[in-house]
């Protein structure tokens, strides 16, 4: 049973992400908070795997809150999902630095974020599609002052279409679903992507997709590849 801890100021939309918690299986919703203090608060009380962060509070901050709230359990810290109405860098970039794990924006239909609690609780990293263009804009070099793209030939073909569906901002568990493997299949090919480019992140995964063709920002379709098989 997955405990998750629901933070958000406004009653009717904290109300409304513990109710559809409580309803699917496997989850439990052990504490709901109406401030970055409280949340800070119930997550020491009650040790969630999960937490639903509402990003733009007064006073404590989601980005402060989830700061404190990974800080204060280093050995085994939860697992922040920020729940936002805005895709503004200031909030995305300060929740990364935070220590977050995944990205929605409050319009997701509810099926997606049931899949993406269990998808940031395994350990994967998810990132909305108007989140992952934020990154994309904000680590991605100017076209002037660009290095080369770097070269996909060391990757195999299944490694390269791990690169492009990373990059289009999709979760581990859709990734397998769609290539029909496992999902420590996907990580496996991942982590391999990112030895063989010298990644640290997901998102320098994803703005090489962009870089290299394989995603087109205005699209997330993809594009030519250089790649081995």
């Amino acid at each position: 049973m997955l405990k998750v801890l629901v933070v958000d100021d406004q009653i009717l939309i904290r109300a409304g992400l513990a109710a559809l918690l409580r309803a699917a299986p496997g989850l439990e919703v052990v504490g709901e908070a109406a401030s970055g203090a409280e949340a800070v608060a119930l997550a020491a009380a009650t040790e969630p795997d999960v937490v639903l962060m509402d990003i733009a509070m007064p006073g404590m901050s989601g980005v402060t809150a989830t700061e404190r709230i990974i800080a204060a359990r280093p050995d085994h810290p939860p697992r922040v999902l920020v729940l936002t109405t805005f895709d503004l860098d200031e909030y995305v970039y300060g929740a990364l630095r935070a220590g977050a794990h995944g990205f929605l924006l409050k319009d997701a239909a509810p099926e997606q974020l049931l899949a993406a609690v269990h998808a940031v609780a395994t350990g994967d990293m998810l990132f909305a599609p108007a989140v992952t263009r934020r990154l994309v804009e904000a680590f991605a070099p100017p076209p002037d002052d660009a290095d080369p793209a770097p070269d996909l030939r060391a990757l195999t073909a299944r490694e390269v279409e791990v690169l492009r569906l990373v990059g289009t901002g999709i979760s581990n568990t859709e990734i397998a679903t769609r290539l029909t493997v496992s999902d420590s299949t996907v990580k496996t090919h991942l982590n391999r992507v990112m030895t063989k480019l010298g990644l640290t992140s997901r998102a320098q995964a994803v703005v090489i997709a962009y870089d290299t063709g394989l995603v087109t920002p205005a699209a997330g379709e993809p594009r030519g590849r250089q790649s081995r098989d």
